[in-house]
């Protein structure tokens, strides 16, 4: 590596050099705002006549000392803002010169600046050499035509703000200023330094890096330039249009991969940790399994695409869910949606339900909203919330594990509902908020939709803010205190006007009656739903109040509703508040829920050392300030049966079952987290619980596995709480699965990589040769190719058996054991000619 300050002029005149742009790097970002504090800069240096201004470092990578090409690659990997703000500013002056009759400053910017000027490779003219995108708009500029162009570009958009301040009077000033600019040049040289350690470390000092340029940079850099580009082309370019906010035109690239991390490991990175997460899970990039995974990173921002640009849906019925989700800002629920948009894609649920989800997604927050519940609830419940979910009735387990959730993750009830909405102030809300609420009770079930977001539309108090003496004579004086003091910003006393303020602080017979010129003003005129039941009475008294209330009450819980699902008693059996549950003694768990994340296990001591090592994690110095609570030391020997809970801490395990639950009472109290820990014993006092169908299906998988596995088969599998396990058939993507349900069970060969394309390309491969594989296994077998799904499958099923009827297991024993080792071996040869 070598260091040496140079200007940057030189830097640009050194002649057959290439400043390449590699596609690992981010996109070019700068605004003009920061092009207008650089030419800021650049002036006043030379109006000043300061000597020298100092822009900072670029960092480059060459072949070394002997390459044979034509010209000399300068990749660089860091800078490269400021080095392509500096190209385009230069063709910004070398186009006024042109178009302004001067001519010799033209040629000597074209020739000594921007391009390579004896180089015959045409594409290796331009010295600076962008990526695809911004390499189009680089030439457009260069050559006049960047009005013929539609697509955004920062590279335009610069260029434009540039053209905009170059006049004959400052042209000579700012040539000057460049000549001025003196930068660091560091030099790397390929297969000698560490540019990906180098990268880090300049991201580590403090330069403006995103989590996704850092991301992008780990998958890239260390490869073969070819290789670089088929990646980038194929995989991360897709991933940065999906992940890209059109109307802001904003990169989500790093919130996309946080989410995807949530979902993939039930965890949530630190925003400024995503980076180091990704790392640390994809070490060994040769390895098929992360080329897998890149796979189904990019398959899954198709989806999130959707999340954060609802206009790009097709469908009308999702669209409008989607819109809804995303004004009201529930990107905690991105996580979640990413899975359910994915297996809709596999056809595992209808757009139906899909759309029922989404409604019930709304309901959920937005009732949590009106109650005034914390929303940092939110995020562990969606991000667990999948694991919940059973493919055979997806919606109802959808509702069910959202309902079952206690304390500040509870599902709010109607009753709940109707109390808050009659105090809880709606006008003094955000205004997405209040924007979301009046539009969906004024357009519920409408025939024609009422944009109530356009300017004419204003929010109305009916009981005026600042009531004229007229309300002071027809209301008691007990009705004017409760609508002044209680009711004036409720949802009750509020409503749309088209009069953009008219109806102002009149009185209600003048409000109702207002008619002027024959416009419709007020009340009686009005065609919204909202108005409806104000045309119908004389005065505005708090029993009309009242009525009014409910009858908004009975529409919101039309539109939020409450799910209608049956939760069976074996699981209405719930899990209770540790506060509130029985003595532990001879008990086993069947799990606990802390903090909103369910944790599978099975006794009071496990549930004991996570929840004290959370507490931990959550204020470390609170937990250690309490020692007459907890005795937790760094010494081991201060306790007959040490337990290290965290980072070198130990607590005492040799205690009784109640003697724990009595510390963690103790300490969720100290940390104000009374609702936050509740447990489900396995058994009830003295009698026994009906298992539930997550506990059904791992007790057959626990006794068909070691069945099975005798033949070679699922080795390295183990038991599920899901209706479906599979094992890999030696192609990515491809897998041998068992599937039981409540009315039939089927072996299938599942094919499902990231690439609907690719899943379809090998199904008609394999169905090329369907008289010989139904042949080898001996009975005709289902082919769907399922056109319309990136899923496809090749199955063979028995019917009316049920995993729920314990008398069918010897036949479903049966018919696993025996078929799928024939199967197996009939599709082996024609999936080992798919590679």
């Amino acid at each position: 590596m070598k260091a040496n300050e140079l200007q940057i002029i030189n830097f640009l005149q050194a002649p057959n050099v290439q400043f390449v742009i590699p596609v690992y790097q981010r996109n070019y970002d700068w605004t003009n705002s920061e092009c207008r504090e650089l030419l800021n800069d650049i002036i006043s240096v030379q109006e000043q006549d300061r000597g020298t201004h100092f822009i900072g470092s670029i960092v480059f990578v060459h072949e070394g000392t002997y390459s044979t090409s034509e010209v000399k690659e300068l990749v660089i990997i860091d800078g490269q803002q400021r080095l392509t703000t500096i190209n385009i500013l230069y063709v910004a002056l070398y186009r006024f010169a042109k178009e302004n009759s001067m001519a010799d400053d033209a040629e000597r910017l074209y020739n000594m600046y921007l391009t390579n000027q004896y180089v015959k490779n045409e594409s290796s003219k331009l010295k600076l050499k962008q990526t695809d995108a911004n390499s189009m708009a680089f030439k457009a500029i260069m050559m006049g035509t960047e009005s013929a162009s539609s697509t955004f570009s920062n590279v335009t958009e610069n260029y434009n703000y540039f053209r905009s301040i170059i006049t004959e009077n400052n042209f000579d000033l700012i040539l000057g200023g460049l000549n001025r600019l003196i930068f660091v040049e560091i030099s790397l040289e390929r297969d000698k330094d560490d540019p990906q350690r180098i990268f880090e470390s300049l991201n580590s000092t403090g330069l403006d890096l995103s989590q996704s340029d850092l991301i992008r940079n780990f998958i890239l850099m260390d490869l073969p330039p070819k290789d670089q580009n088929r990646i980038f082309e194929t995989i991360w370019n897709p991933i940065e249009e999906n992940a890209k906010d059109l109307i802001k035109q904003n990169s989500l690239v790093s919130e996309y991969i946080r989410d995807y991390l949530t979902l993939r490991n039930k965890k949530i990175p630190n925003k400024n940790k995503v980076y180091t997460e990704f790392k640390s899970l994809y070490a060994n990039k040769k390895d098929e399994a992360f080329q897998q995974e890149l796979e189904n990173i990019k398959s899954l921002s198709v989806h999130y695409k959707m999340f954060i640009n609802p206009s790009t849906v097709l469908d009308p019925g999702i669209k409008k869910e989607l819109d809804y989700i995303n004004r009201l800002e529930i990107n905690v629920a991105y996580p979640f949606l990413l899975q359910v948009f994915e297996d809709a894609e596999n056809g595992l649920l209808s757009k139906e339900d899909l759309i029922r989800v989404l409604k019930l997604i709304q309901s959920y927050v937005w009732r949590r909203f009106i109650v005034g519940l914390p929303t940092n609830a939110l995020n562990k419940i969606f991000m667990t919330l999948y694991s919940e979910v059973d493919v055979e009735e997806y919606y109802d387990s959808v509702a069910k594990a959202l309902i079952k959730k206690k304390g500040s993750g509870r599902f709010p009830t109607d009753e709940d509902a109707k109390t808050a909405l009659r105090d809880k102030d709606l006008y003094n809300t955000q205004p997405k908020n209040r924007n979301y609420l009046f539009e969906m009770l004024e357009n519920y079930n409408n025939r024609e939709f009422v944009n109530t977001n356009q300017e004419q539309i204003t929010i109305e108090h009916i009981f005026p803010q600042h009531p004229s003496d007229r309300w002071n004579a027809d209301l008691t004086a007990e009705e004017f205190v409760a609508f002044k003091e209680k009711h004036l910003n409720t949802i009750g006393n509020l409503t749309l006007s088209g009069n953009n303020g008219a109806l102002g602080n009149k009185s209600f017979s003048e409000k109702k009656e207002m008619n002027v010129a024959g416009s419709e003003q007020g009340y009686r005129y009005s065609r919204l739903w909202l108005n409806s039941y104000l045309k119908s009475i004389d005065s505005w008294s708090i029993s009309n109040y009242d009525e009014r209330q409910h009858m908004i009450y009975e529409r919101f819980l039309k539109i939020w509703e409450f799910p209608a699902v049956e939760i069976p008693e074996a699981e209405d059996a719930e899990e209770q508040n540790i506060f509130d549950a029985e003595s532990p003694t001879h008990k086993k768990l069947e799990f606990f829920i802390f903090q909103n994340t369910r944790a599978e296990m099975d006794s009071v001591a496990q549930m004991y050392f996570y929840v004290v090592r959370n507490l931990y994690e959550k204020n470390s110095q609170l937990l250690l300030g309490n020692q007459e609570l907890l005795k937790i030391t760094r010494n081991a020997h201060d306790f007959r049966a040490p337990q290290e809970v965290i980072n070198g801490w130990f607590i005492e395990s040799n205690i009784d079952s109640n003697s724990k639950f009595s510390v963690l009472k103790r300490l969720l109290t100290l940390f104000e987290m009374e609702d936050e820990l509740y447990v489900k014993y396995l058994t009830g006092p003295g009698v026994q619980v009906e298992p539930n169908r997550f506990a059904i299906r791992k007790k057959y998988w626990q006794q068909l596995l070691p069945l099975i596995s005798n033949n070679g088969f699922f080795t390295n599998v183990n038991p599920s709480k899901e209706h479906s396990i599979s094992t890999g058939a030696g192609i990515g993507g491809l897998s041998y699965t068992m599937v039981v349900t409540r009315s039939d069970i089927r072996i299938e060969l599942t094919i499902l990589t990231a690439s609907q394309e690719k899943n379809k390309m090998y199904f008609n491969r394999l169905l090329k040769n369907k008289e010989v594989i139904e042949q080898a296994f001996g009975k005709p077998l289902a082919w769907e190719e399922s056109p319309e799904n990136k899923m496809s499958r090749i199955k063979y099923e028995l019917l009316e058996v049920s995993i729920f009827n314990e008398s069918d297991w010897g036949k479903m024993n049966e018919f696993f054991v025996q078929n799928m080792p024939k199967f197996e071996q009939a599709l082996r040869p024609f999936i080992k000619a798919l590679k």
